[in-house]
């Protein structure tokens, strides 16, 4: 198959290029080109800005048996891929977001596909609230267009809800930040006592699942959420992280009142807890593709193995505010 990626050479997208190069597909990049890639002479590459209209102007003439894309976000962004690879893409495989559900009222959880449809929250006056339902919000908006597009004109796309995504090369350095702090031995601050449950996807879990269902007739104007089967509590997760660094953790547990009272955001102490993190359901995808996913404890101690092996030069940005999440823990600890 000759496979166009629009965006995402930094994560899933970067395993999605290599899985695709050794099966043996063509593959075209359409990026910024803002970060080098490796994969040299194998691929052809676009550079461009798709928020500037320039997907269509790019992409000329060639016609795509695939398309996985990582990079829309609102609802023009999709109209626009609708309307530059119609009739010029077998397929078209949108990358969406489990915040779909989180902008419900009230949130389903856990979420299944058929809690799509219902009343939608009223938008948030500012701040880290609004930017949370404007990113749901858009994802939604893309998710109808195309929707609205198999429809109408049958345009042949399948759309992937993913909840957190957690890797090797997770570029938010979410799970890493947790491997630092565990590496300094000070106390971590558990948001509610990290009792509520989590679900998260494996990056080349979701690879592996975009590879496969390529082509695939029966997925067109359809939605699958993609998750790990386990629902972990964030202690729980961070306690099996802990073993496998071979560092015993010193778990504070907290209210989030009194962390929001300290002058810290919940969400900034724990990435891995607050109320824009969505818990989905996978037996849909496992049914109807053959989704499967590596267990909780593998695919953490794949993490944990690659950062031993190469460790980042320093810690991530996050972990700056380190000296008040600590002096916080010890007040309580």
């Amino acid at each position: 198959m000759h496979v166009l990626v629009v965006g995402g050479n930094r994560f899933v997208g970067y395993e999605l290029a290599w899985r695709l190069l050794a099966g043996g597909h063509r593959l075209t990049l359409f990026n910024r080109g803002t970060r080098p890639d490796p994969f040299g002479e194998r691929v052809e590459r676009l550079r461009g800005d798709r928020t500037q209209g320039e997907l269509e102007r790019l992409l000329g003439e060639r016609r795509f048996d695939a398309v996985v894309d990582f990079a829309v976000f609102r609802g023009e962004e999709a109209a626009e891929a609708v309307g530059a690879l119609r009739d010029r893409a077998r397929h078209y495989v949108m990358i969406s977001t489990g915040q779909v559900y989180l902008v419900r009222e009230p949130r389903p959880s856990p979420a299944r596909e058929a809690d799509y449809d219902g009343e939608l929250m009223a938008e948030p006056a500012a701040g880290k609230e609004k930017e949370e339902w404007d990113y749901g919000m858009g994802k939604r908006a893309a998710e109808d267009v195309l929707a609205e597009a198999w429809a109408r004109d049958r345009f042949p796309s399948t759309r992937l809800r993913l909840p957190m995504v957690n890797g090797e090369r997770d570029y938010h350095r979410r799970l890493e930040g947790y491997l630092w702090r565990l590496l300094d031995g000070g106390p971590i601050i558990l948001p509610d006592g990290g009792e509520r449950p989590i679900r998260h996807v494996y990056g080349a879990a979701v690879a592996r699942a975009i590879a496969t269902l390529l082509g695939r007739a029966d997925t067109f104007g359809e939605a699958y959420n993609l998750a790990q089967d386990e629902t972990p509590t964030l202690r729980e997760m961070l306690t099996i992280t802990a073993e496998l660094l071979g560092a015993p953790p010193r778990f504070v547990p907290l209210l989030a009142p009194d962390i929001q009272a300290a002058g810290l955001d919940v969400a900034a102490v724990s990435p891995f807890s607050g109320r824009w993190m969505s818990f989905l359901d996978p037996r849909r995808a496992k049914a109807e593709l053959g989704f499967r996913h590596e267990p909780l404890r593998e695919y953490l101690g794949r993490i944990v193995a690659a950062f031993l092996a190469a460790p980042p030069a320093s810690p991530p940005p996050s972990l700056a505010r380190r000296a008040d999440e600590r002096a916080l823990a010890e007040r309580y600890a």
